[in-house]
């Protein structure tokens, strides 16, 4: 009765132990069966100590739960028996078609029958380095490139919208000078994105962030923004992440795709817009007539074309700066997917409070967020995006990209791609070994002798370089 009345929960399962050995445990399932619980399966069960400390790993059996105790168990792929524990942390994940905003999967906790809380609809929390790729994204509409020099330093800011002076750091507290935002982006450099934040203007960015979907009128209007003190639902959040997947174009995001009766009479049927319908067509050999393209779309029974809200050239710099993420930066444990075509950013916000992993190619959106229900928990000073989050997500993209063939962005014209050199973002020298390659608009590659921007320098209005010991 007692394991009845604790229920179910995932591959949970309620069961009472019966008799311990030194490293063997006989327990009770509901129904009556008893079985045999390995060592192998709960060698892991060390005490918790705090969001960052565990104890001592156990030693034998005795060490973990005696005789009386109600635990959970489950079986693992090799149906062996192993000691579980319903996880007081909650997760959430979304992922969308970015060429129409249909949803493909949404999961809003850990379990339906245990909280029916949906955290991917209805939890609002912030968002943390994952509202970076957009910060970046009105950069580059204002003139920077992916080359431009922003010093990552420590720095005040003396700003009434913050009561006082702020000091914002890096995760690990490390700084590592004139960077270029490929770099800081690759490596989520917090004070990069303050600076670019304050050389664009608040906002510009808000301007900006409400054409990928979001409300500006509920994203602060102070620096914090860039480092995403906004708060967004996990849904909300990867809608705005499949403007990078489809190349610019802003989608709207349904559940429905058609209602039928019992009869087969379509009661209703969805009409979302989709993305780059112009280049289907002109991939299947046809030519846009001289009318509206709402006409022509209605002419040739096309889908209706979602508006364009990002230029091609600036989507395309971005993504080649995301997938940087995936192969070099935060991101780097999704290359275990063995695919080329992945693109993302991490996400983490102050005291590993929220956990997030933005990730997509270009077929499928998905957004993975962990973190507690209870706001002001922590997760663990290690618990980070790259740590916490991006394992959900790169399970999921497992499955759902298994048989995708693999899809390269299309590079627009009048991109080029030349050699810099790493330290200056300048145009490399003929000798210069250490230069790399890097793409710009064609009106906005260095040329010889050229500088690149470098905003926002230590003696900007309110800005007062602290002092490194």
């Amino acid at each position: 009765r007692e394991l009845d009345a604790r229920g179910e929960y995932g591959n949970l399962l309620p069961a009472l132990v019966v008799k311990v050995s030194a490293q063997t445990a006989q327990v009770y399932l509901e129904g009556g069966k008893l079985i045999d619980l390995p060592w192998e399966g709960m060698s892991w069960a060390a005490p918790y100590k705090s969001a960052n400390a565990i104890g001592n790993a156990p030693e034998k059996a005795e060490d973990i739960f005696k005789p009386g105790d109600i635990i959970r168990v489950y079986t693992d792929a090799a149906n062996a028996w192993r000691l579980g524990q319903i996880p007081d942390a909650q997760g959430a994940l979304v992922a969308l078609d970015p060429n129409d905003g249909a949803v493909r999967a949404l999961v809003g906790g850990y379990d339906f029958y245990r909280s029916k809380f949906n955290r991917a609809v209805q939890a609002k929390r912030q968002i943390g380095s994952s509202v970076k790729p957009f910060i970046y994204t009105a950069a580059l509409e204002k003139g920077f490139t992916a080359a431009s020099i922003i010093n990552d330093a420590p720095v005040v800011f003396q700003d009434a919208a913050l009561e006082g002076a702020w000091r914002p750091e890096n995760y690990g507290s490390e700084f590592h000078g004139p960077t270029r935002l490929r770099e800081a982006l690759v490596n989520s450099m917090n004070l990069v994105s303050i600076r670019l934040l304050r050389a664009i203007g608040i906002g510009y960015a808000i301007e900006s962030l409400k054409r990928f979907g979001f409300n500006g009128n509920l994203m602060p209007h102070d620096l914090t923004l860039a480092l995403g003190s906004g708060q967004l639902s996990p849904l909300e959040l990867a809608g705005g992440f499949t403007v990078f997947a489809n190349g610019g174009y802003k989608v709207d995001t349904y559940f429905i795709e058609r209602i039928e009766d019992i009869n087969g009479k379509v009661l209703f049927e969805a009409d979302p817009v989709v993305a780059c319908v112009p280049c289907e067509m002109k991939k299947r050999g046809k030519t846009m007539p001289a009318m509206s393209v709402d006409a022509t779309l209605a002419e040739s029974g096309l889908p209706k074309q979602a508006g364009r809200v990002v230029e091609d050239r600036i989507m395309y710099v971005m993504n080649s700066m995301l997938q940087d993420v995936v192969n070099y930066g935060t991101a780097r444990r999704a290359r275990a997917l063995g695919r080329n075509d992945l693109m993302g950013k991490t996400g983490t916000t102050n005291d590993q409070r929220d956990a997030w992993f933005n990730g997509f190619n270009r077929s499928l959106v998905a957004v993975s967020w962990v973190g507690f229900d209870e706001q002001q928990k922590q997760l663990g000073s290690y618990e980070t995006g790259g740590k916490a989050a991006l394992p959900m997500w790169m399970e999921f993209m497992r499955t759902a990209l298994q048989g995708v063939p693999e899809k390269v962005m299309e590079r627009p014209d009048n991109l080029v791609t030349v050699k810099i050199n790493p330290e200056t973002g300048e145009l490399a020298g003929t000798n210069d070994r250490a230069a790399i390659f890097e793409t710009f608009n064609a009106e906005s590659a260095p040329k010889p002798n050229s500088r690149p921007n470098v905003p926002l320098g230590a003696d900007d209005k309110d800005v007062m370089p602290e002092q490194l010991f």
